[in-house]
């Protein structure tokens, strides 16, 4: 049987054991490769999990703090921070306050559009709380504008003295009655140009109810609204009605009155005017401000206020949404 012809490099390959050895090699570099690439991808994703179960803390003032925050990228606001910038930061704080406040809600307690203007004309320069304690036994007995407006001033003020300054809120709430009851047949108009011809109504009273009671969209510029909005640097305006106009004009007018909300809670049990709870914030990454109060978590936590701190909110009566959320109602007047 004649053989095949065999050249001289096949026969000396064979007669190695080179033949598959570059192969072998490559594969070899593959295999090695491929467990680097598992090993650094389950590193990342450890990393990536352990990160993302650490609380959130602010930017820039400590670098380990800014890599054991959560995915949500860190936003740092620039020195001079472009306008489109800016409109998409404060968007970005309504978001997370929205998430952390789904919940949020007028807190003064009302059952109609009266009840609502006159309380939140009793709001100033006292608590919601406060007002909330009050108006149970004002409205008991002046349900209606009409009633108030015929009412003796020196009963209302006595009921009326936990408030503060209850002589002049004495004045304003009968005297907004008897307009209410002699120009608007005994109805809360839902028009600002009308509600401010009230006594004691300013714009923010005016937002407060168009807001509340009729569903129009309307900012209120309170302490916590004013002082939150100059720390995110929306605006650095100081005048209410200039404050609305530049922080109405970064979110679309549907959102105003949510917006409002959101703020004022935040800056009721976290962002404090004193000493911000900085370490518990959850917009923390986004705030040019942070460091002006506690920022150590636990420490912060201590200074958290209402439900937030474990403590009741500010209504007697709240929404369910809120009681639902873990929300707790106010004690009535009185109570220890």
């Amino acid at each position: 049987m004649k053989k095949e012809p065999t050249t001289r490099a096949s026969g000396t390959a064979e007669a190695t054991g080179e033949t598959d050895a570059p192969v072998r090699k490559t594969a070899a570099k593959k295999a090695t490769g491929a467990k680097k690439t598992a090993g650094v991808k389950k590193t990342a994703a450890a990393k990536k999990a352990l990160a993302a179960k650490k609380p959130l803390v602010a930017p820039g003032k400590a670098a380990a703090a800014v890599k054991a925050a959560p995915a949500k990228s860190v936003v740092k606001p620039a020195g001079k921070e472009s306008r489109t910038a800016l409109v998409r930061r404060a968007r970005r704080i309504n978001r997370e306050l929205a998430e952390v406040f789904p919940y949020a809600h007028p807190e003064l307690d009302f059952e109609n559009p009266f009840q609502l203007v006159v309380a939140t004309v009793l709001s100033a320069q006292t608590t919601d709380l406060r007002v909330n304690q009050t108006t149970p036994a004002l409205f008991a007995k002046y349900p209606t504008p009409e009633d108030l407006a015929a009412a003796d001033p020196e009963e209302v003020e006595e009921i009326l003295r936990p408030t503060g300054f209850f002589r002049a809120k004495t004045k304003s709430v009968i005297g907004l009655s008897k307009v209410l009851a002699e120009d608007f047949g005994g109805e809360v108009p839902g028009r600002l140009e009308d509600l401010v011809r009230l006594p004691g109504v300013g714009r923010k009273t005016a937002f407060v109810v168009l807001g509340n009671a009729f569903g129009r969209p309307g900012i209120t510029v309170d302490t916590h609204f004013q002082r939150l909005v100059r720390r995110w640097r929306w605006t650095e305006e100081t005048d209410p009605d200039k404050i609305e106009a530049a922080v109405g004009a970064l979110f679309p007018k549907s959102d105003w009155t949510d917006l409002s909300h959101h703020v004022i809670w935040h800056g009721r049990r976290i962002c404090h005017a004193r000493k911000p709870a900085c370490g518990a914030c959850p917009i923390a990454p986004l705030c040019p401000a942070y460091g002006e109060g506690e920022t150590d978590p636990e420490k912060a936590k201590k200074l958290l206020k209402y439900e937030k701190g474990g403590l009741p909110g500010q209504r007697l009566k709240p929404p369910q949404a809120y009681l639902d959320a873990g929300g707790r109602p106010a004690p009535p007047l009185g109570a220890g």
